[in-house]
């Protein structure tokens, strides 16, 4: 059986001017004749990828692509048309990637994090919408450190982050206080690892840890109010993560530590620097 996307070893079953087929029977494919290693016979079997060529026909080639059948890989973009972006994929014919697959615009000569996918059409395309395809078996533990790029982000879910650009996880929404970008590559710590594998992540230290920092924090955008801030810790969660990059609960012990340290105090519902 002939696997578009994916290397294979077959026999050369026969020999043009142009080329061996690949195969047997009915279901061959041709490896073209610049690409047939020297003394080859029949019967002799090729380790080769399977793609459509521009022409649309599925070919074989001697290649190692950079990328093959949902794998998630860094790419680079080499140009961008009317119908999407090309990515450099090691072969002679540049791997699309549709406009309908991006999560954000896309530019030239830009690293993109893709998987390789077969479309409606049978052919071979590139998404940024890599969630399906990411692994769930990477080594990490709890309080592991690790390096993940974003792929995307979500108001009710969170930060979507491939770690090692190949593990699936998530910094969940009332962790992901901060300003966060697809494309961005984070240092984050692992919250938790699901029973299915997946990775929960929080680029915040442990709560003793980053008290001190988030209290400083707090301090600094009081001093940009001239000393006064014009709510409590009662105000809104989304005018907390707006204007401290912080959660509710967070902003509210850093403010608890300051007030135990002397630093600040509420009044007529107003957060006064000591």
């Amino acid at each position: 059986m002939l696997k578009l996307g994916e290397r294979q070893t077959l026999k050369i079953d026969h020999r043009k001017s142009f080329g061996v087929y690949l195969g047997e029977g009915n279901e061959t494919v041709l490896l073209p004749v610049k690409e047939v290693p020297e003394d080859t016979e029949i019967g002799d079997e090729l380790n080769v990828f399977l793609y459509r060529d521009s022409s649309d026909r599925l070919v074989a080639t001697m290649r190692e692509p950079k990328i093959t059948l949902h794998e998630t890989k860094l790419l680079r973009v080499k140009e961008v048309t009317k119908i999407g972006a090309f990515l450099d994929w090691g072969l002679e014919k540049d791997l699309l990637l549709p406009y309908h697959e991006q999560t954000k615009k896309v530019k030239a000569d830009e690293e993109v994090l893709v998987s390789l996918y077969i479309d409606k059409s049978s052919r071979l395309c590139a998404t940024m919408n890599v969630y399906p395809y990411l692994r769930t078996d990477s080594p990490y533990q709890a309080d592991s450190e690790v390096t993940g790029r974003i792929y995307q982000t979500s108001g009710n879910f969170g930060v979507f982050v491939a770690v090692d650009d190949r593990y699936s996880a998530l910094i969940p929404a009332q962790e992901a206080a901060g300003h966060f970008r697809i494309g961005d590559v984070i240092t984050a710590r692992v919250t938790r690892v699901l029973p299915d594998g997946k990775l929960n992540l929080s680029v915040r230290k442990k709560a003793y840890q980053q008290l001190d920092e988030d209290a400083e924090t707090v301090l600094k955008v009081i001093d940009e109010y001239e000393g006064v801030l014009p709510f409590d810790d009662n105000v809104s969660p989304e005018i907390i993560r707006r204007e401290m990059g912080l959660s509710k609960n967070a902003f509210k012990r850093a403010v608890g530590h300051l007030m135990k340290e002397g630093r600040a105090e509420i009044r007529g519902k107003r957060i006064y620097r000591v």
